[in-house]
């Protein structure tokens, strides 16, 4: 299994707009690619107090590196373009692809 992680900090003033567009619109977009089997949300509890904006974790799981290809080949472009549309430099993402043993 393949497990692709974007890792998402989002300004505070944007939060609210960001995690209900999330859960409604581009989660469900994601999803409908056929690509993922399944994915988890996980909010970053940060101790540190010169942190700002709230960090979360998405987690798509996928059966194999060919489809996880696939996704970012066909469909990654476009989702990520409408996410940077919508909320330009308010949102820093970075991403990363695991493999589980």
């Amino acid at each position: 299994m393949i497990i692709y992680n974007v890792t998402v900090n989002i300004e505070d003033a944007q939060h609210e707009q960001w995690f209900e567009w999330m859960n409604a619109i581009h989660l469900p977009q994601v999803m409908a690619t056929g690509m993922f089997l399944s994915y988890k949300m996980l909010k970053l509890i940060s101790r540190q107090p010169d942190e700002t904006g709230t960090t979360y974790a998405i987690q798509y799981t996928c059966q194999s590196i060919e489809l996880y290809d696939k996704y970012q080949n066909e469909f990654a472009p476009s989702l990520q373009a409408e996410t940077k549309k919508i909320f330009g430099d308010k949102i820093y993402a970075f991403r990363t692809v695991l493999e589980e043993v």
